[in-house]
């Protein structure tokens, strides 16, 4: 990985701006993408991009840009897009007006000359960073980016640049896209945060079986040149459809949970979700069930970890375990009172509640196995 740090004039970074909605955002000669596909949709508020303009007329530093260079000998802007914005939309735009040394409504043609001059000559610092994708993307998660900082997905998205993220973004990272449209009740996050992305490329790595510490990274890493999204789209497509139609009844306890797991694991099975209405309906109902979200995969699974219980207080424990002389009723061992662990004599599945009268205490290992079988 190379990183070469140079000092670019803003007259210079001004040169060759364009900013077209079909043809994208532009400028330093048209050899930099400010805007490329993977940049987030917002930008700075006026009040923000006044203070990029005052620092520069005030001599201030801003923070280091971050600028990637592609292949053919040009650049994609990774940090710097609001800043940069700020100082084309103010020159070429006059897209707002600053206030400086008391005088209000300044636009670029009412500053002057010597203002202009120093506004122009003013040197930007920019990281021009060199390397493979993976070097890239090490590098970037671990400076401290300036300004609006940029998110995992964010900076996976800027690294694996091509076809893929920009149709991945038109699915699941705008306003109203697809995905949100479809699946809002299910997910959390909002799409233009990339959570929507991150998730579904979650789930798309697992289910082909991609490992590791980073799997998000292996498969965009795999599927960078692929021209599009559609194989993509059409996983979510079915995880979202079998989930409407398993869950027949929408609760607040649904969104966010792992669809994709769930789906991989279950969509197979024969289910009747009327019958597993009822029972979710009654599960809810019942108040030892502390996690009420674990209570969809349950249904499907009958695996008790899936849920999460009242748990016996202090004084039930010690009472417990006064009345049992510290043995442990399965082996019949003595043990220090934090050497064990409560359970339920009678167990939950069972109708078993947490009540003193049904506590009683076991060891470590007895406990474990006792949870074993049921």
């Amino acid at each position: 990985m190379v990183i070469e740090p140079k000092y670019i004039k803003i007259r210079d970074l001004l040169k060759g701006y364009l900013n077209d909605p079909e043809k994208g955002v532009y400028a330093y000669n048209g050899k930099l993408n400010i805007r490329p596909p993977y940049q987030r949709e917002f930008r700075y508020d006026t009040k923000q991009q006044q203070a990029v303009i005052q620092t520069i007329l005030k001599g201030f530093p801003l923070n280091i840009m971050y600028w990637s260079v592609c292949e053919d000998g040009s650049y994609e802007m990774i940090d710097g897009q609001q800043r940069t914005l700020s100082v084309c939309g103010y020159y070429w735009e006059h897209a707002f007006h600053i206030t400086i040394d008391e005088r209000d409504v300044l636009y670029y043609t009412n500053l002057t000359e010597e203002e202009k001059e120093k506004f122009l000559n003013y040197e930007l610092m920019v990281y021009f960073c060199t390397g493979t994708d993976k070097e890239k993307l090490d590098w970037f998660r671990v400076i401290n980016i300036a300004g609006e900082r940029l998110l995992e997905q964010e900076l996976r998205n800027a690294v694996y640049t091509g076809p893929f993220i920009s149709d991945a973004r038109r699915y699941f990272s705008k306003n109203q896209c697809p995905a949100y449209a479809m699946g809002q009740n299910y997910m959390k996050g909002t799409p233009i945060r990339q959570e929507y992305l991150e998730t579904i490329l979650v789930w798309a790595a697992r289910h082909d079986g991609i490992n590791g510490a980073n799997p998000i990274d292996q498969y965009m890493a795999l599927h960078q040149k692929d021209p599009n999204v559609e194989k993509l789209w059409n996983y979510y497509l079915q995880i979202i459809t079998w989930v409407k139609k398993t869950f027949t009844k929408y609760r607040k306890e649904m969104k966010g949970l792992d669809w994709g797991e769930m789906y991989d694991s279950f969509s197979t099975k024969d289910v009747d979700p009327n019958e597993l209405e009822k029972r979710i309906g009654k599960l809810m109902e019942d108040d030892e069930i502390l996690k009420k979200s674990g209570i969809y995969r349950y249904v499907l699974s009958d695996d008790l970890r899936d849920l999460s219980f009242r748990i016996f207080d202090k004084k039930q424990k010690r009472e417990a375990y006064e009345r049992q002389k510290g043995v442990c009723p399965h082996c019949g061992k003595h043990f220090e009172l934090e050497e064990m662990e409560a359970d339920h004599i009678k167990p939950w599945s069972k109708g078993g509640t947490t009540v003193a009268d049904n506590c009683q205490m076991l060891c470590r290992d007895c406990n474990r196995t006792k949870g074993n079988k049921y």
